[in-house]
């Protein structure tokens, strides 16, 4: 099984065979060859690698233990309008998400972090999709991954949009289908993954 892991903006894939286009390509000698710190160095120079394994699912495994796990959940919230739900925060069009709680499950979560960072009440539809997404965080000085799992959700009102600023949120906006497209375009990869993913379950 393939897997993508996103460092921001670059991207990590360990796949059995290299995809076509540019990537840097690193096949180790084993899952043990395979740590996080080997992958950071590689995309100081590259914006994407693709680490080639026979055991795609043991190479990632291992690079998975030099992280701390993360869940979360979030997702794309549409309203009676057919209109989509996004935030805007460090300058870039987003979707709300957060960590899931223990006890918690990934529906309730999502529908509680989109509550929490919009002030919309939203109800599960459908799952999409889920994402890796790998970073440093000052905070708790460590390196985490984490995995959100994306859902499909519908407004269960049409209250006022209440961003939630103290979470570093700016704006929140219904955008219709083609302002949520263009979004897309600038948005995370992470983020653009989702959007493909609910075009998929629209189509």
């Amino acid at each position: 099984m393939e897997h993508t892991v996103y460092f921001a903006d670059k991207s990590v894939l360990f796949a059995e065979e290299a995809p076509c286009g540019e990537t840097f390509v690193f096949a180790p000698a084993g899952p043990d060859d395979v740590s996080r710190d080997k992958i950071v160095k590689f995309l100081e120079t590259h914006n994407s690698v693709t680490v080639v394994a026979a055991d795609p699912d043991a190479a990632f495994a291992r690079f998975a233990e030099d992280f701390a796990a993360v869940e979360a959940a979030g997702g794309v919230v549409e309203n009676a309008r057919s209109e989509r739900l996004m935030i805007y925060r460090n300058g870039r069009w987003d979707l709300p998400k957060g960590h899931i709680e223990p006890g918690e499950s990934a529906e309730v979560c999502a529908a509680r972090e989109i509550a929490e960072e919009t002030g919309v009440g939203a109800e599960v539809a459908a799952p999409l999709c889920a994402t890796w997404h790998a970073y440093w965080f000052p905070k708790t000085e460590r390196w985490e991954l984490k995995r959100t799992h994306w859902f499909l959700l519908r407004a269960s009102g049409d209250g006022p949009l209440v961003p939630q600023t103290e979470e570093g949120i700016e704006r929140a906006a219904w955008c219709s289908p083609r302002e949520f497209a263009a979004r897309l375009e600038t948005a995370f990869p992470t983020v653009q993954k989702v959007g493909r993913a609910l075009l998929g379950v629209k189509g």
